[in-house]
């Protein structure tokens, strides 16, 4: 509406004239004037800061009680679409649609703009209402045209019934954000051909839904004399201006899949089916569409299209002097949107949560994965909000599609005024200040690999060259010589030509190709500045990475574009073979490096660490259905493959002391174990019932752990030492439908058990386990009654069979049967022994095990099985705990050998001088295993360090059993 001198009117002259103008109006009856009068001051300040809302008063006065009465709705989309479809019921052609679409339309957003520029409701609050009417008035539209068309034409029918065409709301309307003046972009897509069934004239689907789409474009998009409802954009639908203007799916899904491009996929992000109905054809819909927006793995092969368009939205904001706008300017609403969407596509496919339409859940989805930090997202979500709020308030002034800050006296004055501001000045220092906040975020974004090159250029080119060009030994010398000594050159030289050789055979396309040129000499780059020892070494594991994922494009964009993931790798190459064959087994765990906070951990407690992987995991597998027997063994083997990269990277960093480094992958395997149980006893009960004598949630069911797991001294790649047992009575039977003997039940239930754990999947074997040390061994039975497990305690088991129950701890199970586990180890422990025999039985198991067991070589040596090594030590706590437990309770308490050796000398067993010296060199000769497991060898080097710390421990096990040796 124009306004007489708008340049230099202030809002409360507007609010004046506006105000008078209403009062004279000759249509206001008694009770309208005093109703205008009782509520003069909320309708003065309105009118000062919407003259959209002033010139809609004022033409239609009859609207002033409902947007005086209005209180905005919690369930606003169930309130308009519940009024809407009143007024539409008795509408009978479609010029009366137009009418009454318009007509709501410009009373509800009257009663927004009411309580937008009063603040009567939040800004989070405005955009559900906004996104709210959207949906009501484009569905509303419609369903009553579609139901005006099969009168005369009857209706597509497909398998599941009639056959509808499904609206997809893009942008903001998608995101369930829209902005108040916006246009909204649609587009649509019917299930399948075929023809109309039931109408007078019958047409083939195709022709029913396009004149459906456009009656519906024309219901929405033309301006009567109640104005528009909104403008309607089409082009982001499959060809844009020259596509179809409907399509089917099956043509839909060939356009996605064949040629849809960065940008589709990109706005695709936001996609929300307007008129989900929940149907077959919805799901069939949205299948087509997830694969396409949301890639499985992560997704870096998009990250040159993100940098793009960043490019083109910093061009444009240069080009066009954007500085005024708060979307397409500098840190306005757009880089928001990008910011969020980015991680969206990179991320979405693997993480459910960032699949959201809603922008500010994607920010809150970001900060609760730990891809971008909390601080980061909560201002984001902030300065978004007080952007939007601003968005909104400057199209609420005369309901105009801009984001431009306003030029007139009056439209200054009245966005500070809603915004809470007392001067201008004031707002303006506000907005550069978010918008430079924004902006600096968004330029944080998809940074060139090699922006911060400068004096080490010249390096980087000689690395380019090194893969991409053909060079004599000599020339490559020549390039690397001020950087590596000779041997190095030749060893990568070599390295280097061998891959080239090989890379020739691979087929992986001319994108492949690409990124991989430019992949190797980024590799090359960071290999010559971090300079490992072992250079050739590392470069072959590196590539026997690289060979791994050739195939895959998405690893090799994600090692190209993240500098530091490629820095990070090549130190686990350079400490560990054993990383970088399992990085090559299982390219998943590459996805790891992306997120370095979990590989530098620093929590030590068990406690906490168990809690953070039962969380970690249970979220996991909430999206597993228990019979899902494939997808439940590739989670579980996916955790722990992830977890033991991150305890495995902290134990190289030496973040983690390495007894909290078997600490963490043993409450691993608990925690993975008891995931396990809890899966094969739903199985088993799903088949057989359950035994009838439980209550509850009982399983009269316990899991036992001996050596490593029940000494909290696992290892990477340890096999689980298990016995299972139960406490069925005598003849008890499964209530299911099946029935069979307890016995036999929870023999099924160990034997499950077993399947999942050592079942060979893609993603390897979970666990090895052995039961050899369940009664009887072998022989005995996979599941072993408690009261049969104490009485071979008791009667049967040699004086081996006790060391290992030293060792042993009650994991997982009922706590009954736990406590009675418990109390078995403790009586059994505490028998009384002579102790010149058990040093004679302990120290003769020692020598069969050293003959049986160690490798015979003079060159390297067996950590384990030496003398001196890690089982004397072992031994040793064992014969302590059952030589003096029967008079020295405390020695039964734990199962691992560090406390064992506390408590040894605190009962006064052994000098503390022996006791620090035994646990020092226990923890020495662990982590060196460790390690030699990390580097993929069995054997450490002879060292002098090595042979104070076996000479050491060999003179307490002569003190202790010199005697009994023969």
């Amino acid at each position: 509406m124009p306004i007489e001198n708008e340049n230099s009117m202030t809002n409360l002259e507007q609010a004046e004239k506006y105000w008078q103008q209403l009062l004279s109006l000759p249509t206001l009856t008694d009770e309208t004037v005093q109703l205008v009068k009782a509520n003069e001051t909320h309708l003065y300040q309105a009118f000062s800061r919407s003259s959209f809302l002033a010139y809609t008063i004022l033409h239609k006065p009859q609207l002033l009680s409902e947007i005086l009465a209005h209180q905005p709705s919690k369930e606003p989309l169930k309130d308009y679409k519940t009024r809407l479809s009143a007024v539409l019921q008795d509408t009978n052609n479609e010029d009366a649609l137009f009418e009454t679409l318009r007509k709501f339309r410009n009373k509800e957003m009257a009663r927004i703009t009411f309580c937008d520029v009063l603040n009567k409701q939040s800004i989070e609050e405005s955009l559900k209402h906004v996104s709210a009417l959207a949906d009501t008035l484009v569905t509303g539209a419609y369903y009553w045209l579609y139901e005006s068309l099969t009168t005369r034409y009857g209706k597509p029918v497909g398998e599941d019934g009639d056959m509808h065409m499904y609206i997809l709301g893009m942008g903001k309307l998608g995101g369930g954000e829209l902005n108040f003046s916006s246009d909204i972009d649609l587009i649509f897509a019917y299930p399948e051909k075929g023809i109309t069934q039931g109408g007078r004239k019958k047409l083939e689907n195709q022709q029913f839904f396009t004149k459906l789409a456009q009656k519906l474009i024309q219901a929405l998009n033309k301006i009567t004399n109640e104005g528009q409802v909104y403008r309607v954009d089409m082009r982001l639908r499959p060809f844009g201006d020259s596509g179809p203007l409907v399509m089917h799916f099956a043509a839909l899904e060939d356009y996605y899949q064949d040629q849809g491009r960065h940008w589709e996929r990109f706005a695709m992000v936001k996609a929300r089916i307007l008129n989900d109905d929940g149907s077959t054809d919805v799901k069939w819909l949205k299948s087509i569409l997830h694969p396409f927006t949301f890639r499985r793995y992560l997704d870096f092969t998009t990250i040159d299209a993100l940098r793009n368009m960043k490019k083109l939205i910093a061009t444009e904001i240069r080009r066009r002097r954007l500085s005024n706008n708060i979307k397409l300017g500098a840190g306005g609403i757009r880089e928001v949107e990008f910011f969020a969407q980015s991680f969206q596509l990179i991320h979405g496919g693997r993480e459910p949560s960032l699949q959201s339409k809603s922008l500010l859940s994607t920010l809150d989805a970001l900060a609760e994965l730990g891809i971008v930090e909390n601080s980061v997202t909560s201002q984001l979500k902030l300065d978004y909000l007080f952007l939007r709020k601003i968005e909104h308030t400057l199209q609420q002034s005369q309901d105009k599609q801009t984001q431009t800050l306003p030029d007139t006296l009056w439209e200054k004055q009245a966005l500070i005024a809603v915004m809470g501001f007392k001067s201008y000045d004031q707002f303006i220092n506000t907005l550069e200040e978010t918008m430079a906040r924004v902006h600096g975020h968004f330029n944080e974004l998809v940074e060139e690999s090699h922006e911060s090159h400068t004096e080490e250029d010249t390096l980087f080119d000689a690395c380019q060259d090194a893969w991409q060009l053909t060079l004599q030994l000599e020339e490559f010398y020549g390039a690397f010589a001020e950087h590596l000594n000779e041997q190095e050159i030749t060893g990568i030289y070599a390295a280097l030509n061998d891959f080239k050789e090989k890379q020739r055979s691979y087929r992986i396309g001319q994108k492949g190709e690409d990124t991989l040129n430019k992949l190797l000499p980024e590799i090359v780059y960071v290999l010559v500045v971090q300079h490992p020892t072992h250079m050739t070494l590392v470069l072959s594991r590196l590539l026997g990475v690289i060979e791994a994922i050739t195939g895959r494009t998405t690893y090799l964009d994600l090692l190209l574009e993240n500098p530091d993931v490629l820095k990070q790798l090549v130190r686990l190459c350079e400490r560990s073979d054993w990383i970088a064959q399992e990085i090559k087994r299982f390219p998943l765990l590459l996805d790891e490096l992306l997120t370095p906070l979990y590989l530098g951990q620093q929590n030590t407690d068990i406690e906490t660490s168990k809690t953070e992987y039962t969380d970690e995991l249970r979220e996991t597998m909430l999206r597993v259905e228990f019979d899902d027997i494939e997808v439940l063994m590739d989670s579980w083997r996916q955790f722990k493959l992830c977890q033991q990269l991150r305890i495995a990277a902290s134990d190289i960093s030496a973040s983690l002391p390495i007894n909290n480094v078997s600490d963490k992958l043993t409450v691993l395997a608990e925690v993975i174990l008891e995931s396990v149980v809890n899966a094969a006893w739903m199985q088993m009960r799903e088949r057989f019932g359950v035994p009838s004598h439980l209550e509850e949630t009982d399983k009269g069911f316990a899991v036992v752990g001996y050596g490593k797991l029940g000494g909290y001294e696992l290892g990477y790649g340890s096999d689980l030492d298990l016995v299972f047992l139960h406490n069925a009575p005598r003849g008890s039977t499964t209530n299911g439908t099946k029935s069979i003997e307890s016995q036999q039940f929870y023999i099924k239930l160990a034997q499950r058990i077993m399947h999942l754990l050592n079942t060979k999947t893609l993603f390897g074997q979970l666990y090895e386990t052995d039961l050899r040390l369940r009664p009887s061994g072998n022989a005995g039975l996979l599941c072993c009654h408690i009261d049969g497990y104490e009485k071979y305690q008791k009667e049967e088991a040699w004086t081996w069979e006790h060391q290992a129950l030293v060792r042993a701890r009650a994991i997982c199970g009922d706590s009954t049967l736990l406590d009675s586990f418990n109390h078995v180890r403790k009586s059994i422990l505490s028998l009384p022994r002579e102790r010149q025999e058990l040093a004679l039985d302990v120290s003769k198991m020692r020598l069969k095990m050293r003959d049986h067991l160690l490798s015979k070589t003079n060159e390297k040596v067996d950590l384990k099985q030496c003398e001196g090594g890690i089982t004397d030590i072992e031994f040793m706590a064992q014969y302590w705990v059952l030589g003096y437990a029967h008079s020295h309770n405390s020695l039964t308490d734990y199962p691992d050998n560090l406390r064992i050796f506390d408590a040894a000398v605190n009962e006064g067993i052994i000098e503390p001088e022996t006791g620090n010296s035994l646990q020092t060199s226990y923890l020495a000769l662990r982590e060196q295993y460790h390690h030699l497991t990390l580097a993929d060898t069995k054997f450490a080097d002879q060292t002098d360090a090595l042979d104070k710390i076996r000479e050491k421990v060999k003179g307490y096990w002569d003190t202790l059993f010199g005697s009994c040796v023969d």
